[in-house]
């Protein structure tokens, strides 16, 4: 039978099909190497970003902020019996941060709170709290600490501002914070306290070491 209506002489349909293979193939490369490129330029993406965060979270932190210092700027007094007292004083490009943070037994540090609050007042829970690798821009983990916005279990949190702020400690307060009391283990109280502060402050210089 002649088969020239569906083949020619010269083979044509078997360089076809090699064709197709040849540009399948190619495709296939294409399709993979531009998937591979997409993933290096992610990754790459995600280590520059992870980068500049690091940087920015680490950047810009007075060493002369202790924690005597920043009670003073906040206003926030530091009863004599708390422990672990820690601070920090980030300077940014819009506003500075202050840190501070201290140790009380949970009896004192509800004593405590309730002399900052005006009357009627009271610390609440954590009802929105962010995730575990929230990294606020002035971060308590530069001071070995939780993100207190993280906790739920025993945290209980308020923002207060010196305005008309009336209550016996509360009259010391000279600026807006953020309030945290985490009941990090039973009979024991950790205070967290944040707060914008104008940039023309200037921390003292860091103590020589001995």
């Amino acid at each position: 039978m002649n088969n020239s209506g569906k083949f020619s002489a010269d083979g044509l349909p078997g360089r076809r099909r090699r064709l197709l293979v040849v540009i399948a193939f190619a495709f296939t490369a294409c399709a993979v190497g531009a998937a591979a490129l997409i993933g290096v330029f992610a990754w790459v993406v995600d280590d520059v970003e992870s980068d500049l965060l690091d940087q920015e979270m680490n950047c810009c932190w007075e060493a002369g902020a202790t924690p005597a210092w920043m009670s003073g700027q906040m206003g926030v007094r530091i009863p004599e019996a708390a422990s672990d007292r820690r601070a920090g004083y980030k300077v940014g490009e819009r506003h500075d941060t202050g840190l501070l943070s201290f140790v009380l037994p949970s009896k004192e540090a509800e004593a405590y709170t309730g002399r900052l609050l005006p009357e009627g007042t009271r610390l609440i829970g954590n009802f929105r709290p962010k995730q575990k690798d929230y990294r606020p821009a002035a971060a308590f983990s530069h001071l070995g600490l939780a993100e207190p916005e993280t906790l739920v279990r025993g945290l209980r949190r308020a923002s207060l501002c010196p305005d008309g702020l009336d209550s016996p400690e509360g009259v010391h307060l000279r600026r807006c914070v953020d309030l945290f009391a985490h009941e990090f283990r039973p009979g024991t109280t950790r205070i967290y306290v944040r707060s914008t502060i104008e940039p023309t402050v200037t921390p003292p210089p860091a103590s020589p070491g001995p």
